[in-house]
């Protein structure tokens, strides 16, 4: 069966979904829209697909059965609740929303509409984490002890100026919301619930009401603990990186790539390099320097998952709650800095 699917938003990450579509035979864009409607018709034109001339006209459209909402972070919840009373499945790209108030009035009109809600959390999809992953949960590493989520990237302040919304609180959130978010979710999702956040968010580089740089501990429900780095004033920009330790041994991925695997049980200490990437990574042009330097193969796996799902009558891998779990780490670091006390997390 063959999903008809809809963009909202035409910006940069709406590119990347467009082509992800594409790479999927069981999907094709129908629609797209865009406040700018010049925008959304340059874009329908160079990915041959309508463009229409509001949300509701989209919504309207019976050939269209997911919506990606990919307008700023702090719409998401106002347009996918919209969207998913239109009883269209919904992928939200990422952070699901800017407030955990939002995503919970997201979530709730996904769940009584009875729509499937993913949110684009592709680095999942990397090879080398589902590696990683797969280690954990087969117990190679032991019992996690430490797990280190950085973020060092780098943005001008042309790319914060390119829209008023880039760089506020109500629509965007600073680097660890917009930026970071990624591996919060990552080293989240390899290292269990979280309970407790403390955290310094400054403004250093960039004229923007948000921070642009955050240095946060963690405290797992395990007892494990970890770091959090984010921040968009390192230049040039360097890879994301995961680091996860274990009793038993410690994994590294950078920008989604496995590149070290040490055992403590191993005769030297290390279990080797792990297997050359099938795809080396091309420092000269990536995320941390680029906003549009996203590759859609990993969003397509990602969207591959949700359309499964929605056949399987399953949860997406990535579903509306995880979203919701990301982001309360992130409001708790940034709650934090402003108040100097840590911030105890709920179950």
């Amino acid at each position: 069966m063959t999903r008809g699917f809809g963009i909202i938003g035409t910006g940069t990450i709406a590119k990347i979904h467009a082509e992800a579509i594409a790479l999927l035979p069981d999907a094709r864009l129908a629609a797209v829209t865009d406040t700018d409607s010049g925008t959304a018709r340059n874009f329908a034109a160079a990915h041959g697909c309508a463009a229409e001339p509001g949300l509701d006209a989209l919504l309207a459209r019976a050939d269209i059965d997911v919506v990606c909402v990919c307008v700023p972070s702090g719409l998401h919840a106002e347009i996918g609740v919209r969207a998913a009373k239109a009883g269209k499945h919904l992928v939200v790209e990422k952070p699901v929303d800017v407030t955990l108030e939002a995503a919970g009035r997201l979530i709730a009109a996904a769940r009584e509409a009875g729509v499937a809600l993913t949110v684009i959390s592709q680095h999942r999809f990397d090879p080398g984490v589902i590696e990683l992953k797969r280690l954990i949960d087969d117990g190679a590493l032991g019992r996690l002890l430490l797990g280190e989520a950085s973020t060092k990237w780098y943005r001008t302040q042309k790319y914060y100026d390119s829209a008023d919304w880039r760089g506020t609180w109500s629509m965007d959130g600073g680097s660890l919301l917009n930026q970071g978010v990624h591996y919060v979710d990552l080293l989240r999702w390899c290292m269990g619930p979280v309970t407790e956040v403390s955290a310094v968010c400054a403004t250093l580089a960039h004229d923007v009401e948000v921070e642009d740089t955050t240095l946060a501990t963690v405290r797992f429900a395990s007892g494990a603990v970890g770091t959090i780095r984010s921040t968009t004033a390192a230049f040039p920009g360097f890879p994301q990186s995961l680091e996860i330790t274990g009793t038993k041994g410690t994994a590294v991925i950078e920008d989604g790539q496995l590149v070290r695997l040490a055992f403590a049980d191993a005769a030297d200490g290390s279990a080797g390099p792990p297997p050359a990437p099938e795809h080396p990574r091309d420092d000269a042009r990536t995320a941390a320097a680029d906003p549009a330097a996203v590759t859609p193969e990993i969003h397509a796996a990602q969207l591959a998952d949700f359309l499964a799902a929605i056949d399987e009558g399953r949860d997406p891998a990535v579903t509306g709650d995880s979203g919701r779990e990301t982001l309360a780490i992130v409001r708790a670091a940034y709650e934090s800095s402003r108040t100097g006390h840590p911030v105890t997390l709920g179950p």
